[in-house]
């Protein structure tokens, strides 16, 4: 089974603030990942974004848990509520704004890789003998993310996850 975390960028202007509409826009973006990843507008993780979040934790060098910007690259926005006739088959989505964006970006840009590795690649599976293939799989997913969320900030778009099972 595939399963993977959908994220694509988009002008907020050209959303509605709506379920059923945005589970429709993610499906068509889907069904166009090659072409969309491309162009720079879209970006995806299969199974393993719990992971990658849990690196990104490893910046709250308070370790208070609360809501910061290593929260919002993967789980940052606010859910998208069901109305009461939608098909309860959609996906959940997620809504992140402009700010938000930015503030995803601004954290990915400034944070090292490096030291979050250091900090928490021996809880996320690395010390063994497939240490180089874990650290290697996540340099690349932040290394795709960074430039995602920055080339998003740049042109002033909100992000909408959704999650493909």
């Amino acid at each position: 089974m595939s399963i993977h975390l959908h994220f694509r960028a988009v002008a907020e202007s050209e959303i509605r603030d709506d379920h059923t509409w945005l589970a429709a826009f993610m499906a068509e973006a889907w069904d166009r990942h090659a072409e969309e990843y491309a162009a720079g507008v879209t970006d995806s993780i299969s199974k393993s974004w719990d992971s990658v979040n849990e690196l990104y934790t490893a910046a709250d060098v308070a370790g208070t848990g609360a809501e910061g910007p290593w929260t919002l690259p993967i789980y940052g926005g606010r859910p998208v509520a069901h109305s009461p006739e939608a098909d309860l088959g959609n996906p959940p989505v997620m809504y992140m704004d402009p700010p938000e964006v930015s503030r995803a970006a601004d954290f990915l840009a400034g944070v090292s890789f490096d030291e979050l590795w250091s900090a928490a690649g021996r809880r996320l599976g690395g010390g063994g003998p497939d240490e180089a293939l874990f650290r290697r799989d996540h340099l690349e997913h932040h290394e795709s993310l960074r430039g995602f969320y920055g080339r998003a900030a740049s042109a002033g778009h909100a992000v909408i996850k959704v999650v493909w099972a």
